[in-house]
């Protein structure tokens, strides 16, 4: 599956912006005619569901933008079991340590869904900056979140219950993968339950139990294999 270089516009799959670039936080205070400038630099890529992107060990030298899809960053443990780092989704980015330093990825990659990826060069990004050298800040952000996040999952996993670790997970994605009917959520899950059992340190019969028990008490309710729908935010809250 080779690189299919964009020389105009935008020609990224069903993409519904005039230019891919407007999507993504970091780009967020350029102009038009800068944006059309970065998508006439950019490489379109397609990966279908279920294809690894990267592997740990890979060296990398872009910076991935997703256009359409969500990916799912991941390591194995010694014991040779997954461990989801995060979600990464539309207007999302990684590949950004490797801007800085040359060194192999820490990580896997692999596309939830079908994914277009638009793709700059680092060389290319460097000419990028140079120009809008506050695009640096805004990369450091990101990266700060992330290691935020990260920090906040290895304290999820080393001290909080079962309860709140579930609780953690699904108020966690309620900013981006919810619809809201008044007081009722709706969450698209972005992973199975084994993903989700995987992210949070336990079994898939554990998730399926506990997210039982939650219905019961009237705190959310199962759609489904793929939907939640959340019930009593504050009820969800007090688990933490």
């Amino acid at each position: 599956m080779g690189l299919e270089r964009n020389a105009k516009g935008c020609n990224c799959g069903k993409c519904s912006h005039k230019f891919c670039a407007s999507k993504v936080p970091i780009f967020s205070t350029l102009s038009q005619e800068e944006l059309a400038e970065i998508n006439s630099l950019k490489i379109n890529k397609k990966y279908k569901k279920g294809e690894i992107l990267f592997f740990e060990g890979d060296r990398m030298e872009s910076l991935f933008i997703i256009n359409q899809g969500k990916v799912k960053v991941f390591k194995y443990t010694k014991e040779g079991k997954e461990q989801i780092l995060y979600i990464l989704s539309e207007g999302d980015i990684f590949g950004e340590l490797s801007l800085f330093q040359s060194e192999k990825l820490t990580f896997n990659v692999e596309a939830l869904e079908d994914v277009n990826a638009c793709v700059l060069t680092k060389n290319n990004f460097e000419m990028i900056l140079s120009k809008r050298p506050e695009i640096s800040m805004k990369v450091l952000q990101v990266m700060g979140e992330r290691l935020i996040k990260m920090e906040t999952l290895i304290q999820s996993l080393g001290t909080k219950d079962i309860e709140a670790r579930i609780a953690t997970f699904l108020l966690e994605l309620i900013p981006e993968y919810t619809r809201s009917r008044g007081n009722i959520k709706e969450i698209e899950l972005p992973l199975s339950r084994e993903e989700i059992a995987n992210y949070i340190g336990v079994t898939r019969e554990t998730i399926s139990r506990k997210l039982g028990k939650m219905q019961e008490e009237g705190i959310l309710r199962v759609k489904g294999i793929k939907k939640i729908i959340i019930l009593d935010e504050e009820a969800l809250k007090a688990y933490l």
